[in-house]
């Protein structure tokens, strides 16, 4: 496989691995410690993720616990907590900060769906410029005399299975979210 697939592979799984990344931060009605993977907490003027300075468990279905290693840093926590687009407000209890997940209505599942496909267009769109880079970088090989026409072909053709396969993946990823999503 020549050098631009091999880099347009990479680039494409770079793009799959984000959108997975994105999904997991997207909360399905059940508690989960991903959404607490793009916060950022002040810590001693330094941005710092929760997971870097407290225990995440889930004791309930429905309920995320936040422990901090160092009790100084609570209020910092829930500030950060209240700031966040997770839209779920922190009990802070003195030692532990709970985050209670609420039942999701159908019209927020609803909504999460339109956003899990949005994301996940964005994905296909994103595979679809990784190809056309890869195409034109073919032509331009061909042009300069490096490769012949068939290899062009051969080349291009690979790309395009290349980001089938990939679109297939963005499709089946976004049809898991889709299902964890309205599942009650």
């Amino acid at each position: 496989m020549d050098d631009y697939l091999v880099s347009a592979e990479e680039r494409m799984q770079k793009t799959l691995d984000n959108l997975n990344e994105e999904y997991v931060t997207i909360r399905a009605g059940r508690a989960n410690p991903g959404v607490l993977n793009k916060i950022l907490v002040d810590y001693y003027g330094t941005p710092t993720p929760i997971q870097q300075m407290a225990n995440i468990s889930i004791p309930e279905a429905r309920i995320l616990v936040i422990q901090p290693w160092d009790r100084s840093a609570m209020k910092n926590i829930e500030k950060a907590l209240q700031a966040s687009d997770i839209g779920i407000n922190p009990n802070n209890d003195g030692t532990v900060i709970r985050l209670v997940f609420p039942e999701l209505t159908e019209e927020r599942r609803k909504e999460l769906v339109k956003d899990v496909k949005k994301k996940g267009e964005a994905a296909k769109v994103a595979l679809r410029n990784i190809r056309r880079d890869v195409v034109e970088s073919i032509k331009k090989a061909e042009k300069a005399g490096e490769i012949t026409e068939d290899d062009r072909k051969a080349d291009e053709e690979q790309a395009q299975k290349l980001t089938d396969k990939f679109v297939e993946k963005v499709d089946k990823a976004i049809e898991e979210k889709t299902k964890e999503i309205m599942t009650v």
